[in-house]
């Protein structure tokens, strides 16, 4: 199937996604990679708040570059998921609804998928040009110290991805 969806994503919606489906997001999406991760769960463990309301948004695992000319935004590629596997069942428990990224996801954030009704979407890598295409609004949010790495709010317009974990556990890569 194919959907073009607006975000946040209301559990009606997740719930009729099913793994291998095309979307195309509408609205705002927060990047975060390796490194903001990691600031993340620092936070959390000192019991200070994150430095936006995770509850309803996604996460791209994406280091974009910078804009030029009238472009918010240079390229943005998905990065590999794996690496926020460590971080990922602490979000979604804390409200987090998706991520965009690419690759296989471990058991335990496909366990926290099931548990949250989340849903984790799958960008193609190799298309970050592209990809910036849909990113018409970016705005810095935390830890603009790690450059590429920072948090940013990306404002999305038809930004195309396809559902690789759904709310049931179904896996695109393994059916």
């Amino acid at each position: 199937m194919k959907y073009t969806l607006t975000l946040p994503l209301d559990l009606a919606t997740r719930e009729k996604l099913r793994a291998g489906d095309t979307v195309y997001l509408n609205g705002d999406i927060y990047s975060a990679r390796d490194a903001a991760h990691k600031r993340l769960k620092e936070l959390k463990d000192a019991g200070k708040p994150y430095p936006f309301d995770i509850h309803d948004q996604i996460i791209f695992y994406v280091g974009p570059t910078p804009g030029f000319g009238n472009h918010p935004i240079g390229a943005a590629g998905p990065t590999t998921s794996t690496r926020m596997d460590p971080y990922t069942p602490m979000l979604l428990d804390d409200g987090l609804t998706g991520m965009i990224g690419k690759g296989r996801r471990s058991q335990a954030v496909k366990d926290a998928i099931i548990r949250n009704k989340a849903i984790y979407f799958i960008a193609v890598g190799g298309a970050a040009a592209l990809l910036s295409k849909s990113i018409v609004k970016v705005e810095p949010v935390a830890f603009e110290d790690l450059i590429s790495e920072a948090i940013v709010k990306m404002t999305v317009k038809d930004f195309p991805c396809f559902v690789g974990i759904d709310t049931l556990g179904n896996d695109i890569y393994e059916e």
